[in-house]
């Protein structure tokens, strides 16, 4: 998941505000949706790219071992797939939020997320500090 994400914004430059510029401005907002579009193209060109692999690839082996050895990777494959998958869903639901103008906002306290941070995670939907919480909250029920 992360690894998609690193290679969609490489080829984007940070967006830098200039001075009093309004927060989630229609640049602003035009900036991320392009990295948004760019990164659901790249996953689901690699789902594809699966798909097709696996088909290609879809032998029976004699060997026990052999065929649980591909079996094993074709999981680990189909995990990863599933993981881009439901990305692509939540880059769905986020470009969602930039049409109705709702992006960049905490849906939890509602205070500006912050360039910088959706710069790291297109998809955040928390504040830093309301991610924070949310996490200590599950560190705490999972013990």
């Amino acid at each position: 998941m992360t690894m998609a994400m690193d290679l969609s914004r490489k080829s984007f430059a940070p967006y830098v505000a200039k001075k009093g510029e309004e927060y989630m401005n229609a640049k602003q907002r035009a900036h991320f949706r392009k990295i948004l579009e760019s990164l659901k193209a790249e996953l689901s060109e690699e789902i594809d790219r699966t798909v097709h692999t696996m088909q290609d690839e879809a032998t029976v082996f004699a060997d026990p071992n052999d065929r649980a050895s591909q079996e094993s990777d074709m999981a680990l494959e189909l995990r990863n797939r599933d993981r881009e998958r439901k990305l692509i869903k939540k880059i769905d639901e986020t470009i969602a939020r930039i049409d109705a103008n709702e992006y960049g906002y905490c849906d939890s306290c509602g205070v500006e997320i912050g360039l910088k941070r959706l710069e790291a995670r297109p998809t955040a939907t928390l504040c830093i500090d309301c991610k924070t919480l949310d996490e200590m909250r599950e560190r705490q029920v999972a013990k």
